[in-house]
């Protein structure tokens, strides 16, 4: 038999852990101080960039480059990562002119991104380091250095990567978000590059996407017997039908909820219209609104099925709650 533990106490374990975060929280609070006209340059490089901002780094401090590119690139910011041990034997060529580059390096001398300075050089591609030294070659040659630099590392040997990785990956969200404001990027646009996401669906897909129409539309004439409405339901299982008037308009519609009702208030349903017993006017929605606020509406009164009208008032399709989950956007 176990029993949980709890979040609070102490155990050498958890001490160690909250000597990590803390040393990893004060590194990030002290990138704040160092915030200066540098980083404003770096965004203007990139804002002003015509191509893209091409991500590079060697070991740790490349596995975050890859991150920070990949960052940029879902917040507006067209960017890749190029491996530098790569660079140097072909792939340099992923680099032309019109691109920025973002150099990442703790130390500042890793051999394999300083050796791509003079070819930045001679391309006349602006660069902008991330280092933890100041003085270092790559930031010496950078048209603007950002200044990751650490106290020391989490790790107790002062050694293994990690509060100035965690620096690195901080200051990296600090300039996509800057950009990203900058752009005037919007929800929309972050869903563009994520259309598989939830968020995607959920600001892409609208109601004409997902809407049963056509022979799928739930429809009987206002004066049908409740008869009728009852097969025409049972027919489209969508679990109610649009009720329309002799232009075609939406008069109401009737749900499996308004036959409970009927159930409990009529004892005859033989000589019953579907006016009789239909509500009115009926929930609606038009085809152009966003998926995510069919979702709304339906939770906020409580239905599971919309009709869908046109500017005119006449159902141009139905929408399900199944609909909507089979679709992911709930």
């Amino acid at each position: 038999m176990t029993t949980d533990t709890p979040p609070t106490g102490s155990s050498p374990l958890r001490d160690s852990a909250r000597r990590t975060l803390q040393l990893e929280q004060q590194a990030i609070a002290t990138l704040i101080e160092r915030l200066d006209g540098a980083f404003d340059r770096a965004c203007e490089l990139i804002l002003a960039c015509r191509g893209r901002v091409v991500v590079t780094g060697m070991g740790k401090s490349g596995h975050v480059a890859g991150k920070v590119a990949a960052t940029l690139a879902s917040t507006g910011t067209p960017a890749f990562f190029v491996h530098p041990g790569e660079a140097s034997h072909g792939d340099l060529g992923m680099i032309t002119p019109g691109d920025v580059v973002l150099a990442l390096s703790n130390s500042g001398e890793t051999a394999e991104v300083t050796a791509l300075l003079p070819l930045l050089k001679r391309m006349d591609v602006p660069l902008i380091s991330m280092t933890g030294r100041p003085g270092s070659t790559l930031a010496r040659h950078a048209d603007a250095h950002l200044d990751a630099g650490v106290e020391r590392e989490a790790c107790p040997l002062d050694l293994a990567p990690t509060s100035s990785t965690t620096a690195a990956l901080a200051l990296g969200d600090a300039l996509a978000v800057a950009l990203l404001e900058s752009r005037g990027f919007t929800a929309e646009d972050f869903a563009r590059s994520h259309p598989g996401g939830s968020l995607g669906k959920r600001l892409l897909l609208r109601v004409a996407d997902l809407m049963h129409q056509g022979s799928r539309l739930p429809s009987v004439p206002l004066g049908s017997p409740l008869r009728d409405a009852l097969l025409e339901i049972t027919r489209q299982g969508l679990g109610f039908t649009c009720v329309v008037d002799d232009d075609g308009r939406l008069s109401g519609v009737y749900t499996d909820g308004d036959l409970r009702r009927t159930l409990d208030q009529h004892s005859n349903l033989t000589d019953l219209k579907v006016d009789d017993v239909m509500t009115r006017p009926g929930k609606r929605v038009n085809a152009d609104i966003l998926a995510a606020e069919a979702v709304r509406i339906m939770e906020d009164n409580r239905i599971t099925a919309l009709a869908v009208v046109d500017d005119d008032g006449r159902p141009v399709g139905a929408l399900h709650m199944h609909d909507l989950l089979a679709s992911g956007v709930i």
